[in-house]
């Protein structure tokens, strides 16, 4: 266990700033999910402004690396070209 009480205190720092993290990451990958699982080309396109921008924000605080961001938003972009 951590001695210093600055050490205490990023332990704690950083178990709140986890949870913070999961959460958004999970969030994104439900929404991600959701819109590969649809059908339907035009509710399709009106979610994916959304998950973009969900994207490019956890890509900008370092949640998820900018590369797997950009590879998210491409690969979705050619799902939604692909619908009938």
């Amino acid at each position: 266990m951590a001695n210093h009480k600055s050490s205490l205190k990023r332990i704690r720092q950083d178990k709140v700033k986890t949870l913070h993290n999961k959460y958004y990451a999970k969030t994104m990958r439900n929404a991600v999910r959701k819109l590969r699982a649809m059908d339907n080309k035009d509710e399709a396109i009106k979610l994916f402004p959304v998950v973009q921008k969900m994207l490019d924000k956890l890509a900008k605080t370092n949640t998820i690396h900018k590369n797997k961001a950009a590879n998210l938003k491409s690969s979705l972009s050619q799902h939604i070209n692909s619908l009938g």
